[in-house]
C-alpha cells in the first residue's frame, strides 16, 4: 500500500503538465480542470512489489504448502506488465487504437494459458462441462477472452472518483476470502496486494479526485482480477464457476448491455457515449451542490455518483461471498442482479426513479 501511495503521488506529479493534452470534450469527462490520468502507475508498481515479495513469505503456499515460485511471479509479471504498459501509453499518448489495446488483451491472455496454465474448465452445466472436458483448448480459448475482455469491462466503470477502485477493493476482499477458505493463500496472497494497491491509489483518488486510473489502471484491474478468478475455479473444485460471474457481474453486465444499447441504436458497439448507468446516476440522481465555485460543486456531484454504483455492486458481490459452492443459487443471484440493473436503468431514463434514490 506505501509503495502505491508514494509512486502515485510521484506520477502525479511528473505527469501534471502532460494531463492539459487530454481533450476537455469527451463525453467521459465530469471533473474540472487537468487531472493526471497515470495512477495505474502506482497501482502497477504496488502490487508488482506485493508479487515479488511472496515467494520468500513461506505462509503464503497453495494447497499444500507449496509457495509461489519465481517462474509464476514471472508469469504473472508478464500477464500485467503487458496490459498496464499499453494503458498507460494510451493515457500519456492518445494514440492508440481500440483494436491493439485488444490485441494486446489477448496476448496478455495468451501468456496466462502459457505461463500459468490457465484455463475454463467447467461452466456448472453437466453437457458443456463434459465438452470442455473433452476439448481443453476450448476452455483454453475461453480463459484468453476472459482475461482480455474484463479489462475493457472494467474501463468502462471507470468513470467517476472512488468507483472502480473501490468495485476492485470489494472483490478482491472477496477473491481472498474464498482462497482463504479452500486454503490456497498463494491466491490470497495476490489479491490482498491488490486491494492493498488499490487502497494506495484511491488515497489520492477519493475525494480529492487528485489522479486518475486511467486505462493502464483499469487494464491491470481487469486481468489481474480475471486471473485469479480462474485459478480460483480451476484449482478447487467446490468453487462454483459462477461465483467468479456473479463476483464479477457489474463491470460484465455494464459492458454487455452498454453494446447491446449502442447496437440497438444503430451505432458501434465499441462506440464512447454518455449514457451509461454511472453517467445517468451523476446526471438524474445526484444533485448539485451548494459549493462556491463550478469546480467545487462538480468535484462534490462527482464524489457522491461513487456510493450509488459500489451500493449496486454489492448485491452481486455480497451473495458471491456467502454462495461461492452452490451453483444454483449464484445463478438465481445473476439473473436477480440482470434484471435489477435493467429495471433501474429504464427508471432512471424515463425519470420514474423512486424518491429515496433521489435523496
Amino acid at each position: 500500500m506505501m509503495v502505491s501511495i508514494v509512486v502515485v503521488l510521484w506520477v502525479r506529479r511528473q505527469f501534471k503538465r502532460h494531463a492539459a493534452h487530454y481533450p476537455a470534450d469527451m463525453p467521459q469527462r465530469f471533473h474540472h480542470g487537468s487531472v493526471p490520468r497515470v495512477g495505474g502507475v502506482g497501482v502497477g508498481l504496488g502490487w508488482l512489489v506485493g508479487l515479488w515479495l511472496i515467494p520468500v513469505l513461506p505462509w503464503f503456499g497453495r494447497n499444500a504448502g507449496v509457495p509461489l515460485n519465481w517462474a509464476e511471479a514471472l508469469g504473472y509479471t508478464a500477464v500485467a506488465g503487458i496490459v498496464l504498459g499499453v494503458g498507460v501509453y494510451e493515457d500519456v499518448s492518445q494514440r492508440v487504437p481500440v483494436r491493439w489495446r485488444l490485441a494486446f488483451s489477448l496476448l496478455a491472455g495468451a501468456l496466462a494459458v502459457v505461463l500459468l496454465g490457465a484455463q475454463v474448465p467447467r461452466l456448472g452445466i453437466p453437457g458443456v462441462d463434459a465438452a470442455l472436458a473433452h476439448w481443453p483448448l476450448v476452455g483454453m480459448a475461453l480463459a484468453v477472452l476472459a482475461i482480455a475482455g474484463l479489462p475493457h469491462a472494467f474501463n468502462l466503470i471507470d468513470g467517476y472518483n472512488g468507483l472502480a477502485g473501490a468495485v476492485t477493493v470489494l472483490i478482491a476482499l472477496a477473491l481472498a476470502h474464498v482462497s482463504i477458505q479452500v486454503g490456497d493463500r498463494q491466491l490470497a496472497a495476490l489479491s490482498l496486494c491488490l486491494a492493498a494497491a488499490t487502497l494506495g491509489f484511491l488515497v489520492w483518488n477519493y475525494p480529492g479526485g487528485l489522479v486518475f486510473a486511467g486505462d493502464g489502471g483499469a487494464y491491470l484491474w481487469g486481468a489481474v482480477v480475471a486471473v485469479i478468478s480462474i485459478l480460483l475455479v480451476q484449482r478447487h473444485p467446490e468453487v462454483s464457476p459462477w461465483f467468479a460471474l456473479l463476483l464479477l457481474l457489474y463491470p460484465v453486465w455494464e459492458t454487455v448491455f452498454s453494446s447491446y444499447r449502442r447496437w440497438a441504436r444503430g451505432r458501434s458497439a465499441g462506440a464512447a457515449d454518455a449514457l451509461h448507468l454511472h453517467q445517468l446516476v451523476y446526471r438524474r440522481l445526484v444533485r448539485a451542490m451548494l459549493e462556491p465555485d463550478e469546480a467545487a460543486a462538480l468535484l462534490a456531484r462527482n464524489n457522491r455518483t461513487a456510493p450509488y454504483l459500489v451500493s449496486l455492486a454489492t448485491f452481486s458481490i455480497v451473495p458471491a461471498v456467502l454462495f461461492w459452492q452452490s451453483t444454483w443459487v449464484l445463478m438465481a443471484f445473476c439473473l436477480l442482479f440482470v434484471v435489477g440493473y435493467v429495471g433501474l436503468y429504464l427508471m432512471i431514463v424515463r425519470f420514474k426513479t423512486p424518491a429515496w434514490l433521489r435523496r
